[in-house]
């Protein structure tokens, strides 16, 4: 335990955070870190990525990762195997949309769409899974969105990606069960970052809008998320597998 800090629930526990640099990912990553574990902050802006963790500390690094590529993800993972020795926790949150009506879009970027949010996540969980296997246990947070569970306008190819995240960590979490790996999903609905702003989200009337509808009556922020991941990462879900969690203030409910 770290001198001066009281035991956090992921104390000792090594966490791989993909798209760390920045918004919903950052959050997760200094919230890890405030739990206890050791955190390596992957982005494909290793700026950002090494910002983020010299702002965390501790043992925190960052490591550049596309996840769009394999040989890129498993470089990361080896980096982090030679630092730590092991990888107890993978949140897969890296992600990237570019909203309008599906009739007008665009070929390249369905691609790019589908090679960040579902690809990227097969790629880094192929590559640390093995190590988990071999440690007998590991927990996995995949960042879903509600737009794959209910469908959103303006984000027909990010829905199903998003839809296939959420299908995929269904069928792991049986595959992986026997080995004590635990892994869940997190849906986030609409929330505060730079990417919501960069769809629409900066728009005074579409955000009223949203506001109106959703429950609580605000947008959901980063640490809203990174509050889900952390539990879901941590021990006291031991029991919890196969699950998606919808963080959107009661827009969307089970």
């Amino acid at each position: 335990m770290r001198e001066g800090k009281s035991m956090g629930r992921l104390e000792e526990k090594v966490a791989v955070v993909t798209g760390a640099g920045r918004g919903i990912g950052r959050a997760i990553a200094e919230k890890l870190a405030e739990e206890g574990a050791e955190v390596v902050v992957s982005d494909v802006d290793e700026t950002t990525a090494a910002s983020t963790a010299e702002a965390i500390g501790g043992g925190a690094i960052g490591l550049h990762a596309d996840v769009t590529s394999k040989e890129s993800v498993e470089a990361m993972i080896g980096r982090t195997r030679d630092r730590f020795g092991r990888v107890d926790v993978l949140v897969n949150n890296a992600g990237w949309d570019k909203a309008g009506p599906f009739i007008d879009s665009d070929e390249a970027d369905w691609d790019r769409v589908v090679a960040i949010n579902l690809f990227g996540m097969l790629h880094t969980t192929k590559a640390v899974l093995p190590t988990m296997v071999e440690q007998g246990g590991g927990a996995i947070v995949n960042l879903g969105s509600d737009a794959g569970r209910v469908g959103s306008s303006g984000e027909a190819v990010y829905s199903a990606a998003k839809g296939g995240v959420i299908a995929f960590t269904k069928t792991l979490a049986r595959e992986v069960a026997r080995n004590q790996i635990n892994v869940n999903c997190v849906c986030p609905g609409p929330t505060d970052t730079e990417l919501f702003a960069s769809i629409g989200g900066d728009s005074p009337k579409l955000r009223e809008a949203l506001t109106k509808a959703i429950p609580l009556r605000r947008l959901g922020d980063p640490q809203d998320l990174a509050n889900a991941v952390a539990f879901l990462a941590s021990g006291e879900a031991g029991y919890i597998t196969g699950q998606t969690v919808s963080v959107s203030g009661g827009l969307t409910m089970s």
